[in-house]
């Protein structure tokens, strides 16, 4: 780029195309192609085109906020200094997974480099497969394809022929494209009716219903009814054409938590030492608080102490704060000196007792629970019995958030049936509300699919009641999610030859929209929407801004943002050399932090001209689509063979080249550290296991241990004797509780049968034998030597037994080697939200696996359309 071009401001909206001539050219990286992540590759130690320090959170500086308000956000930090007790990697006998070999899981011998650069090669040949693709299948339904078409935008194929611009400037009064959005006339904000659902969570309690609240129960379908004929709804396209969603709606309402239970009045919260009595209402908020202390995630993190302390303390300032014993008022002012344990004490021991309830009173307690939601688990929609999703109206606690959620810590609070509208037939008789209450709104909507909505405080969003994932309803709306992404085949190969003209447009804000096209189909970066001030400083591509992204020649892009869910989404990828130069000149002065990337570019003006292609395309189709064309793509060269499991390793190692190939990634799970500590733990059970079994075989023929040498024999170097001595324990308490369980179970089988229950004294003599399991390890510990155990123990035996043990270590090593390196790849997310499931059904079907290793329960029923309408012959 010449001198006196980087001296102009952005400001002018044709991008010369001197300045595109200065910068083309050729890329000197021939290592990464273009379209790839290499987050996991090398950093080369050259040149930045921005300063780095701006994104750079490996050495724990806070990067700062884009929000008008100042606020910032904390930056993840190698050390573990400031992460909670609770959420760090116990070191005391942590040690590295045993190394898979490469074929092992799924790479070439000499397969030592990134996966997502060995890939590289492959994404371009499925992208070529797919234009092949949507040429043939415009060939074969006759749609013209001529060479000049193909060479003209679709959006001007399907206009009227309009004055050619010149110069590319358009002239001001009919358009303004070439105007940032920031200096346009605002538009008038339509107002959304209908904002996204989310399901809620709680411990409900029936509201009352009214003599009318619910028709007879003849008129409810019973689950002893006989059962109705499938309905293959997938088989009737038209049924779902049209806006209008139902014709006939009955459902029962909402079920509300239980109203609040105050703290017995030994147990009161301590301000500066002194206990202090709260109103109820205080003293509720004061409780949530106190009963997650052992949450220390959320109570170390300072802005959601700061949050909670904001809303408790305008509580307490309308409930007089608190009182001490004797009636004098308390002002409490300063969260420092709030003592929350006698409350978390008291939950603590709540909680404790409802655990060490027997199995028959958890029974018990669970059945009179599922008899009161009865009645609002099923509506009737269109005559037909449907099971509804999310029933229960959300009880008031601490909002969480995920990631770093600015609002974390605030109250969310109690919902009242005054807030809550409900969506039913005109003829159904309307739930009645908790006697005393009213609804905020009853609604015949038949173009929502929704039964009830209300609104959160927090974030403003709606919460709504649907039908579960498994009904019709659900079901359609997949199917026309994935169906979308089917149709999108057809265009793909001019939406991306389009693009990647438009990557020299003359117009700045043809050449930013093509730019951001290119993002999201080549990287999965999602369209992104705009935020308010209040709102999570979240963003996507349309919104990105100036810090957000970091410039390495010749051709390496650093993303670094908080994305969906205030998760931190950080990636270094390879990028076409014009996106590079466009991305340049984007970030131009006088831009600077703070200032949006695609300053000509929103959301709805992306999606608004991707329809242009087809009808209903949006950004996110292209996500559903990249995955399920990928998965189609690796199925039809797939050539599984072997065992069950064999096969399955195969289908996941297709997933995770999608999960790679598509971007799905992941933040690394709180828990992910525990749980391979307990794989690692499992893992020296089985090798211990395998140890005690060879002594056995010396018990039988000592000459063994000179004929296959004392190393054969001897506890593997990595076990310790503090290991051993925790296994034995461990073992220990599982066969106390094996036993304890089996104990109970025959009582509750007895007690059913009309029999008297065993005493307490059959129990501790059964527990016995745990005791002699406990003394018989220890003395094998101390002496080294092991008694045979079974019915006519053998060597041949034996050696069977550690040939057995020896397959199961080496399928474990494998587990935890490829748990270890998925840890940031969600292949859950693109097996289940992006690649088509009909996809996975026909891997089933073709390799004769059971559908049961893929999908679970709630999978198969949610699916329930894919499984029962393809065969192995479909194809995506």
């Amino acid at each position: 780029m010449s001198d006196s071009e980087d001296d102009k401001p952005l400001i002018k909206a044709k991008s010369s195309k001197i300045v595109d001539a200065a910068d083309s050219r050729p890329s000197t990286n021939g290592n990464v192609q273009p379209g790839i992540s290499i987050r996991n590759g090398p950093v080369d130690d050259e040149m930045h085109s921005d300063e780095p320090a701006q994104n750079d959170r490996a050495n724990g500086t806070k990067r700062k906020s884009s929000m008008t308000n100042g606020k910032t956000y904390k930056d993840a930090s190698d050390s573990e200094d400031d992460v909670p007790l609770t959420k760090r990697r116990r070191t005391f006998q942590q040690k590295k997974p045993p190394e898979a070999t490469a074929a092992q899981i799924g790479q070439e011998p000499d397969d030592d480099g990134p996966l997502g650069q060995k890939l590289q090669k492959e994404k371009a040949l499925i992208q070529q497969r797919a234009e092949k693709e949507a040429k043939a299948i415009r060939a074969k339904a006759k749609i013209e394809d001529d060479d000049d078409s193909d060479d003209v935008p679709l959006q001007k194929q399907r206009k009227p022929a309009a004055a050619k611009k010149t110069n590319g400037v358009k002239k001001e009064e009919s358009d303004d494209d070439d105007v940032p959005l920031s200096k346009k006339a605002p538009a008038a904000a339509k107002k959304s009716t209908k904002p996204a659902p989310r399901s809620a969570k709680s411990t409900p309690v029936a509201a009352k219903k009214g003599k009318q609240a619910v028709k007879e129960e003849s008129e409810m379908p019973e689950d002893e009814e006989e059962e109705e004929e499938e309905y293959r709804w997938w088989e009737d396209p038209g049924k779902s054409d049209g806006t209008k969603k139902w014709t006939t709606l009955e459902h029962n309402g909402v079920v509300f938590p239980p109203e609040y239970e105050p703290l017995p009045k030994n147990v009161k919260m301590r301000y500066d030492g002194v206990p202090v009595t709260l109103h109820p209402e205080a003293e509720e908020v004061a409780g949530f608080y106190g009963g997650m202390l052992n949450s220390t995630h959320n109570v170390e993190n300072p802005t959601f102490n700061k949050n909670f302390f904001n809303d408790f303390k305008e509580i307490l300032d309308r409930t007089d704060h608190g009182k001490d014993k004797d009636g004098n008022t308390v002002k409490i002012t300063k969260f420092e000196k709030c003592d929350f344990k006698p409350i978390f004490e008291y939950y603590d021991s709540e909680r404790q007792k409802k655990k060490n309830l027997s199995a028959a009173e958890k029974k018990a307690i669970k059945a009179a629970k599922d008899e009161a939601e009865a009645p609002f688990t099923y509506c009737v929609w269109d005559g037909r019995k449907q099971k509804v999703g999310n029933f229960r109206v959300e009880p008031p606690s601490l909002f969480r958030g995920r990631g770093e959620h600015p609002k974390t810590g605030m109250v969310k609070k109690r919902v009242s049936p005054e807030q809550i509208t409900i969506n039913i037939g005109k003829e159904a008789t309307v739930p009645a509300p908790p006697e005393g209450h009213r609804w905020k709104e009853v609604r015949h909507d038949q173009e929502g699919t929704w039964l009830a909505m209300w609104q959160e405080n927090i974030n403003g969003a709606y919460k709504y009641v649907m039908l579960a994932a498994n009904s019709d309803v659900k079901g359609q709306s997949d199917y026309k999610k994935f169906e979308k992404a089917r149709e999108l085949k057809k265009h793909i190969d001019k939406i991306r030859k389009e693009y990647q003209r438009d990557l020299k447009a003359e117009l700045m804000a043809d050449r930013q929209r093509a730019t951001a096209v290119y993002l999201i189909d080549q990287f999965a970066l999602r369209a992104g929407n705009e935020k308010g001030e209040d709102e999570a400083d979240t963003v996507g591509c349309c919104s990105l801004k100036f810090e957000h992204v970091t410039l390495k020649p010749p051709n390496k892009v650093i993303f670094d943002f908080l994305g969906k869910d205030s998760i931190r989404f950080y990636d270094e990828v390879s990028v076409d050399p014009q996106v590079f130069k466009n991305l340049k000149i984007f970030k131009k002065a006088p831009k600077k932090e703070g200032d949006e990337i695609f300053d000509r570019l929103t959301t709805s003006a992306l999606n608004k001209h991707l329809s242009n292609y087809m009808p209903g395309l949006t950004a996110k189709v292209f996500r559903t689509y990249n995955a399920s064309w990928t998965m189609a793509s690796l199925l039809k060269k797939m050539k599984a063979t072997g065992t069950i499991p064999e096969k399955v390793k195969a289908y996941n190692d297709a997933n995770r080249e999608v999960a790679i190939l598509c971007n799905h990634k992941r933040t690394v799970a709180a828990g992910h550290a525990a749980q391979m500590e307990k794989l690692q733990d499992r893992l020296d059970a089985l090798r211990y296991q395998q140890y005690r079994t060879k002594l056995m075989m010396l018990d039988i023929e000592p000459k063994l241990k000179k004929k296959r040498g004392a190393e054969y024999f001897s506890l593997p170097e990595d076990i310790s004797e503090e290991w051993v001595s925790k296994h034995i324990e461990d073992l220990y308490e599982q066969e106390r509780v094996k036993i304890t369980k089996k104990f109970e179970k025959e009582n509750e089988k007895r007690v059913a049968d009309g029999e008297k229950e065993m005493k307490q004294k059959e129990l501790d003599d059964r527990l016995k034998a745990a005791n002699e399991l406990k003394k018989k390890m220890e003395k094998e510990k101390k002496t080294g030597k092991v008694e045979a155990e079974g019915k006519a123990p053998t060597v041949e035996k034996y050696e069977a037994q550690v040939e057995k043990l020896q397959n199961r270590i080496e399928t474990m090593k494998i587990q935890s080697q490829d748990k270890e390196q998925n840890k940031e790849v969600a292949l859950g997310t693109s097996k289940i939200n992006y690649i088509d499931p009909r996809l996975t059904v026909v891997f089933s079907k073709k390799f004769d696996v059971p559908i049961e290793r893929f999908f679970s329960k709630t999978l198969r029923e949610k699916f329930a359309w894919a499984v029962a309408s393809v065969d192995e012959d479909w194809d995506f």
